[in-house]
């Protein structure tokens, strides 16, 4: 039998989602038939395409029956100009047709609407020599337009990346989203049954996966999996995903059974597997694992205990065949750094370790097993899976989607990396801990880390350990500033209305914020408003973070998001254009001098943080004495080494000239011959690509050994204290 594995509409456009590439490479491993599809690329394509928008402007035409805004008006008055460039703007965006970035910048290229008096300042964005991605985002803007008339005229549920959100976030009740399903299509509606009508006959499966990372994505799946089941009654339909995983952990509406057999929680392989074998008549209903069924009209939850999970070792490689990888489209929605990282490029994704090393955040769902259960892989199994994803897809880079990724692991697979020889690119999530010191920044650089997102949240000590984070103010602005050193990008979550979160505490928060910006220490931010889950402490406990649920009530569908009231803190909602706006700017590098009460049009208490707060803690010294168990490893190439006599004043030292040569620039340094020599073999002996790795210790024994003296002066003094801006690391 086969299973079709699919992802519905929408997620990214510029690469897909990893649920169903993971799960095809599981269902490898176990000798089980799939196929994959993500129809929000498809529908994407058959609508933004020349016969997709003659077909969308037709259906309008005939179909208007109301008063339409000035901005669909004037899109509708250039319908030929925007069916004209449609088919050559989607192959930029795919990568092809490179050269059209000079007619898009010109600016009399595209037909231009609303999105378009929105744009910032282009050349602050993207620079006198950023013309691919200048374009890229005015191409972006001209493919949002064309969504705003859809939203207007077609389907209000529209969006790139969040198909009707709205019916999935947290609805308790099952009665709105049931009766817009009972509707007619909708346009889009019709394309994607279309798109799912010919993968259906084409590949007869026995069983369709369906896999809903995000409230985005559930309308969709609901359409998806209604259609299956009116017209291949035969075949089963299951759903899992993070939005399983997290909103329907209650579910007890039968209704949900009409447009799907199974719902599955948590990790998805075992899970499948038991299904696939349920489904072949293998297995009865009663060995199922972590799965929702109907059963006597009641949803039955049945968990067979005796199944174990899979290691992650044991799953696989993901595998991305069957997608149109060569058909993504890259955008550039905002300037914002780390948005664009999302939004362009394909980024092959991977995990470093299932779950968080840390688990303890007070805001996050550390009650389910995607945070709660940690099990990291080893560097050289993520190494060979890269190496696969790579000759598979011909893209070598990587953003690994970890909940905080660890950082022993990260310097590891870094190591891992170099020693291959590997070239990649990569990115990913983490916690600003003291273990990212300056040395392991430049690792991390050394082996392709491009950018790192991590936690700042409230900007706030006492709310910090609230949360339980582990983190303070200043070492997070140590760690920043050993990133951007090193050259990697700093993206940083920023939280507002936290429990018994103040007025005071949100501008000095604010405050915070502006200072590292204006310290160079933070390139990118974002700030999102505090949402009560209910799985975190903060939801199963509010009374011990001083708030209250608003109601008890568990609805029958959906439960995570928790309304909830917090009789101690500000009214968080006002603060969220000011806070936005000011980052807005801060990102820009343009009014970092401005008051903070500039960005609110209502009073704001002064900051008490002090003007220099971020600078002082960049200030203070870091230094500890080096523990005789540190690493040390030697990034460089061997040196050229020369030697010579120095004399002076009658006397005379056989001395040692070691010249050593980057890709950017040569250093020389210049020691006592005996030791010139036995620092060049020691240095080979510490290079990265040897397996062996040397303490300080064996380095100090090592040098004792040749029957040299003085080994803390030699290390520590200035030819060797040189050497730790060329290569040379302590881990």
């Amino acid at each position: 039998m086969s299973v079709y594995l699919i992802t519905p509409p929408f997620t990214q456009l510029n690469t897909p989602y990893p649920a169903t590439a993971y799960l095809k490479g599981f269902l490898n491993t176990r000798g089980i038939t799939s196929f994959q599809s993500d129809l929000g690329i498809e529908v994407t394509l058959r609508l933004f395409c020349k016969k997709g928008l003659q077909q969308l402007f037709g259906h309008i035409g005939t179909a208007q029956g109301k008063e339409l805004s000035d901005n669909s008006r004037r899109i509708l008055a250039l319908q030929d100009d925007y069916i004209q460039v449609i088919d050559d703007v989607v192959l930029f965006l795919q990568g092809s047709n490179p050269t059209l970035a000079h007619l898009i910048c010109k600016r009399n290229f595209l037909p231009e609407a609303s999105r378009f008096a929105q744009l910032q300042d282009l050349n602050w964005a993207f620079g006198s020599m950023g013309i691919q991605d200048k374009a890229k985002h005015l191409a972006t803007m001209f493919l949002e337009d064309i969504s705003d008339l859809i939203m207007e005229c077609v389907d209000p549920h529209f969006g790139f990346s969040r198909y009707a959100e709205r019916l999935g976030r947290s609805p308790g009740s099952f009665d709105e989203l049931h009766a817009t399903l009972l509707e007619e299509y909708t346009y889009i509606d019709s394309l994607l049954i279309n798109i799912l009508k010919e993968r259906m006959a084409a590949i007869q499966p026995a069983l369709v996966a369906i896999s809903v990372p995000f409230p985005g994505n559930l309308y969709s799946a609901f359409r998806c999996g209604q259609w299956i089941k009116r017209n291949y009654p035969q075949v089963k339909v299951a759903m899992g995903g993070g939005y399983a995983n997290t909103e329907l952990r209650s579910l007890t509406d039968p209704r949900v059974f009409e447009f799907f057999d199974f719902i599955t929680l948590d990790d998805g392989e075992a899970p499948l597997e038991n299904l696939v074998k349920h489904v072949a008549g293998g297995l009865a209903v009663t060995e199922l694992k972590r799965t929702f069924i109907l059963q006597d009209g009641r949803v039955t939850y049945i968990n067979n205990q005796a199944c174990s999970d899979y290691k992650q070792g044991q799953v696989g490689t993901p595998d991305y065949s069957d997608l149109l990888l060569d058909k993504y489209i890259s955008a550039i929605e905002v300037a914002n750094p780390m948005h664009s990282l999302w939004s362009d490029g394909r980024w092959n994704k991977l995990t470093m370790a299932h779950g968080c090393y840390w688990g303890k955040c007070t805001f996050c769902d550390i009650s389910l097993d995607y945070i709660k259960v940690y099990e990291p892989l080893t560097a050289s199994l993520l190494c060979d899976r890269m190496e696969e994803i790579i000759a598979q897809t011909g893209q070598n880079g990587f953003h690994f989607v970890d909940e905080a990724a660890p950082p022993a692991l990260m310097r590891a697979l870094a190591i891992e990396i170099i020693r291959r020889k590997m070239v990649v690119s990569w990115w990913t999530n983490i916690r600003f801990e003291k273990s990212f010191t300056r040395d392991l920044c430049l690792l991390l650089k050394a082996s392709g880390c491009i950018a790192v997102s991590g936690g700042l949240e409230v900007a706030s000590d006492r709310l910090l350990e609230l949360i339980q984070k582990g983190i303070t103010i200043a070492q997070v602005a140590r760690v920043n500033k050993n990133f951007t050193e090193a050259g990697i990008m700093v993206h940083a979550y920023l939280m507002y209305g936290f429990p018994t979160q103040t007025a005071q505490e949100t501008i000095d928060s604010l405050e915070i914020v502006r200072q590292m910006f204006h310290a160079g220490v933070l390139q990118s931010a974002f700030w999102h408003q505090f949402a009560m889950t209910a799985h975190s402490p903060v939801g199963l406990e509010p009374e011990r973070f001083g708030v209250r649920k608003a109601t008890a009530a568990i609805g029958t569908f959906a439960n995570n998001d928790v309304e909830h009231i917090d009789p101690i803190g500000a009214e968080h909602d006002t603060f969220s254009f000011g806070l936005k706006k000011s980052l807005f700017n801060y990102m820009q590098g343009a009014c970092l001098d401005y008051p903070l009460s500039k960005w609110f049009d209502f009073k704001v208490p002064k900051t008490t943080v002090q003007p220099d707060h971020i600078t002082r803690a960049l200030e203070q010294d870091e230094y500890t004495a080096m523990k005789p168990t540190a690493k040390i490893i030697w990034l460089g190439n061997p040196p050229h080494i020369e030697r010579f006599t120095k004399s002076k004043k009658g006397s005379q030292w056989e001395m040692a000239s070691l010249t050593f040569q980057s890709r950017r620039e040569a250093l020389n340094i210049k020691v006592d011959q005996q030791q010139g020599m036995w620092l060049a073999d020691m240095l080979g002996k510490l290079s990265v690509h040897n397996l062996k790795t040397y303490t300080l210790q064996e380095v100090k024994d090592s040098y004792e050994g040749a029957g040299l003296e003085d080994f803390e002066l030699f290390w520590d003094n200035k030819p060797v204290n040189t050497l730790y801006k060329f290569g040379l690391l302590r881990l």
